[in-house]
């Protein structure tokens, strides 16, 4: 065996022997002591606590605890802006096992509020990694804790929904070890948080003006290309749009314009485009759409064809009359089934929301075009004889399969067609 392989071995092994917490409130120790004098944990507001291991940057953040079942891309789910006012939890035991780079990310400043592992990678292994994830975490200032029971945590959640919670992390600071978790302060720190419903999160993780895009999918050994020929104009508005979702675009011909969440029709159209993307974003579609809903409609009524993607979906549903609602646990992996409705065809698609498009709202002339096979939910809802149409799941991936890439040539074909 040799020296490197030892040393992963020995890692595994000693993050994987720290004892669960008890999910009733007893909490147990770490059997081997703390694991580099660092203390941590998660404390819900209901009084339950998961003591662990802390990494990443010190300090405690709050916000609402969601599940993840995704077993790779955490880079990109991390650095996905939906996130913002959440705090991530992995169902997959062990996260940085490739270590981080400069590539792999949907925004330049990360907006998720904390990270919960059981067992954090302390010795990458991939050659594009240029750091390892307790760096990266420091870098944008994300407190970690890891050596907790996910399990428990997510079967908590799958019952009782999306919990408000505090992750802190003491660091490592010289008194660490001895410093004790003021409990009731985290409590009430956690019953402090007001939640996501009524939270207008896209203005936070918006563009705050105008830019051009033309970046292209990335390739293998070569990196990112640059799209130099365009031969049809998109505006994207930017309620917290990732990356790979221009990058899509820009590899279909376009011509990128994005502009703030605020923008109005008159800004949107400005560009000339021949198609509007609403893009991804955080909180509350409701909260959002008191600004951004005029400015849809407006849109529409050129007869510009539209493709919103998931908080674009849920706000092109409440443009065109419908209501959105807030889900328990929500859906947050890249291994959801969804059926096309028009079709037939199941697809393997990456998902990441906590409120959904309410079917039984969707007024005559919106078709119903794509439904969870998972919990029948609405995925996807088409404006009859307009080439306006939404998804409530991520057809750029980024992490997830490519099953529906296809609705980027479908919206591409569109805007082609007025170029």
């Amino acid at each position: 065996m040799t020296d490197t392989i030892k040393a992963h071995a020995a890692a595994a092994a000693d993050v994987l022997l720290r004892a669960p917490s008890d999910v009733r409130g007893d909490v147990r120790g770490d059997v081997r002591g703390d694991f580099r004098g660092r203390k941590g944990g998660l404390m819900l507001a209901d009084g339950t606590f998961f003591e662990g291991t802390g990494f990443g940057a010190s300090g405690a953040a709050v916000g609402e605890v969601c599940f993840n079942t995704a077993m790779t891309g955490y880079q990109e789910i991390l650095s996905d802006p939906s996130y913002a006012g959440q705090i991530v939890a992995f169902t997959f035991p062990h996260i940085g096992i490739v270590g981080t780079n400069d590539e792999d990310i949907e925004t330049m400043t990360p907006a998720v509020r904390g990270l919960i592992v059981r067992a954090d990678a302390e010795h990458p292994s991939n050659y594009r990694s240029l750091l390892a994830l307790d760096g990266w975490l420091k870098t944008y200032n994300i407190p970690a804790v890891a050596g907790i029971d996910t399990r428990a945590l997510t079967a908590l959640i799958r019952e009782k929904g999306m919990p408000h919670g505090v992750v802190v992390n003491l660091g490592a600071s010289p008194d660490s070890t001895s410093g004790e978790l003021d409990r009731d302060a985290l409590i009430r720190q956690a019953k402090s948080f007001p939640g996501l419903e009524g939270l207008d999160l896209a203005k936070e993780v918006s563009a705050r003006q105008t830019s051009k895009w033309n970046e292209m999918p990335w390739v293998w050994n070569q990196g990112y290309g640059k799209e130099e020929k365009p031969g049809f104009r998109v505006t994207v508005i930017d309620y917290g749009v990732k990356r790979n979702i221009l990058r899509l675009l820009a590899g279909m011909g376009a011509d990128i314009t994005v502009v703030p969440a605020t923008a109005t029709t008159e800004e949107v159209m400005r560009h000339k485009p021949h198609g509007v993307l609403l893009s991804n974003g955080p909180g509350d579609p409701a909260a959002t759409g008191e600004y951004a809903i005029p400015t849809i409609k407006g849109v529409i009524e050129t007869g510009t064809p539209v493709f919103g993607i998931c908080l674009g979906h849920q706000m092109l549903g409440l443009a065109l009359g419908a209501k959105t609602k807030k889900m328990a646990q929500g859906h947050h992996g890249a291994n959801h089934p969804v059926k096309d409705l028009t079709t037939g065809k199941v697809e393997i698609v990456s998902m990441n929301h906590g409120f959904t498009v309410d079917r039984d709202t969707l007024p005559a002339g919106v078709t119903e075009t794509h439904v969870s096979l998972f919990d029948g939910t609405n995925c996807g809802i088409a404006l009859d004889g307009k080439d306006v149409f939404g998804v409530q799941y991520h057809p750029e991936a980024s992490p997830g399969p490519m099953d529906s890439h296809y609705l980027f040539e479908r919206f591409a074909e569109a805007a082609k067609k007025r170029a």
